[in-house]
């Protein structure tokens, strides 16, 4: 069985070759992301393996199904980008994988201390050499109320990270998560976004949660609330999200992604403009913090994502076999 890979890291790289040479399957591994101008990757493969910062359209599955494709997976766990109903109306079954959810909820509890302590502007006023603390008194995570909204794996393990920290804590699912009791409240979602003085988002991206959080959720927040979001950029309506930022109604914002992300992040811009006003907005805000969509980037979630999208097309190619 073979495999090609797009968009390749050099992280991932020692951990393929591993798999590899356990006899699991053969890879063509290119650091170029998939189009129609590479097919030429895929001949001879049975799979190919991609992340989410191409979206896949009719026409890449059209001459992925010319090329003999018989499985596609990706490394994420959302699945948003792969139009998996295209591909599986051509026969090609598509699939995603889990990986480590303390990545995800450490790194979303990290925005909320660097938000909480107004790190990046003293950041600034470090770097200019200013030691003053006038204007940067922060907040305590035991004094507030938390609301996950999204109690999947990642958004449950923000929950039992959070508990350690002694603050009130809440989440909003469309069920209730009994391995939750004791932890934290449910809470229906208006309840969640009136009491909450911290919201982190942990939604999957589909069409029913499209601007999930739209001008009116965002308006029904408590005033003074931050909001952080590490799942994925269309949950949020990002001029909503301006707008109450400027008036002050939300004190501060943690954003490892925004709509608009997927044709920015994971580029290289230097000395290149970058075309999106809301994100130039945003990164102007002093009490906004921006990162590269980089939460699930640790060694544990990176062996994670490999072993397991190889895993999961070997075990289906081996039945269909």
């Amino acid at each position: 069985m073979k495999m090609t890979v797009y968009a390749v890291q050099p992280e991932e790289l020692p951990i393929f070759r591993s798999l590899e040479r356990q006899g699991i399957m053969t890879f063509t591994l290119t650091e170029e992301k998939p189009s129609i101008g590479n097919l030429e990757l895929l001949r001879g493969a049975d799979a190919v393996n991609v992340i989410s910062d191409t979206v896949i359209t009719e026409e890449l599955w059209q001459g992925w199904k010319r090329m003999g494709i018989r499985a596609a997976v990706t490394r994420t766990i959302g699945m948003e980008h792969m139009n998996r109903e295209t591909g599986e109306r051509l026969g090609i079954p598509v699939f995603n994988i889990t990986y480590s959810p303390a990545s995800v909820a450490d790194y979303a509890i990290m925005m909320m201390l660097m938000v909480l302590r107004h790190v990046k502007p003293m950041m600034y006023r470090y770097l200019g050499q200013d030691y003053t603390m006038s204007g940067y008194l922060g907040r305590e995570l035991p004094n507030l109320t938390v609301g996950v909204i999204g109690a999947g794996r990642i958004g449950t393990t923000v929950l039992r990270h959070l508990s350690g920290f002694g603050c009130r804590l809440c989440y909003w699912s469309r069920s209730p998560k009994p391995e939750l009791s004791g932890v934290a409240e449910r809470m229906e979602l208006e309840e969640l976004l009136g009491q909450s003085d911290i919201v982190s988002l942990h939604l999957a991206s589909t069409d029913e949660t499209c601007r999930f959080l739209d001008r009116t959720r965002i308006s029904s927040m408590k005033r003074g609330a931050v909001l952080i979001n590490t799942a994925r950029g269309p949950l949020v309506d990002t001029d909503a999200l301006i707008e109450a930022l400027e008036t002050g109604h939300l004190s501060a914002a943690g954003l490892d992604v925004f709509d608009g992300d997927r044709s920015i992040y994971y580029r290289d811009f230097k000395n290149t403009p970058v075309s999106s006003r809301q994100k130039a907005i945003l990164d102007a805000m002093p009490n906004v913090l921006m990162l590269p969509h980089m939460a699930y980037f640790t060694d544990q979630a990176m062996e994670d994502m490999v072993t397991n999208s190889v895993q999961a097309v070997a075990q289906y190619l081996q039945e269909k076999e």
